[in-house]
């Protein structure tokens, strides 16, 4: 990664580094309602942000966000260890094939070896979107053939 950018975690002194993040995630994922139309309220992100299952991580250059990776820590119940769980990772199109998803993840696994955890996983989707982050993914660890479903909560209610 060049050296022009930096990896930051987003705290709860960082709130406008969260809605900067946010704004990537809709920008990269073309989902800029989803992401930016019904914001949290600043309360519930400096709880977020202050809670131990939650991680927020940018790559800043020139104090811009250009990148980031939203990922929370699952406790487990069989063994005491966690897994952390990307959740959404994004690097802005003008700053892609420069190594900032690599060394996005690779802060995440320091962060994840303090913590104890085993293991860090992420859902790629099979189509043609998502063919470069298959490729990254391939390059960092193994993957296995998992089916996702969605279960709607009203649906259970």
């Amino acid at each position: 990664m060049s050296a022009d950018y930096q990896i930051k975690q987003i705290t709860q002194n960082d709130l406008g580094l969260m809605g900067a993040l946010s704004e990537t995630f809709g920008e990269v994922f073309d989902e800029m309602d989803t992401y930016t139309g019904n914001r949290p309220a600043l309360d519930y992100l400096w709880q977020l942000l202050g809670s131990d299952n939650f991680i927020a991580l940018v790559a800043l250059k020139e104090e811009q966000v250009v990148a980031g990776l939203a990922a929370y820590e699952l406790k487990k119940f069989e063994q005491q260890r966690s897994e952390i769980y990307i959740y959404d990772l994004a690097v802005s199109a003008l700053h892609r094939q420069q190594g900032i998803a690599t060394a996005l993840i690779h802060y995440l696994g320091e962060l994840a070896a303090k913590r104890g955890a085993y293991v860090i996983f992420v859902q790629a989707d099979t189509g043609p979107e998502d063919e470069a982050a298959i490729a990254l993914y391939s390059k960092l660890g193994s993957k296995e053939n998992v089916l996702h479903f969605d279960i709607p909560v009203r649906r259970l209610s």
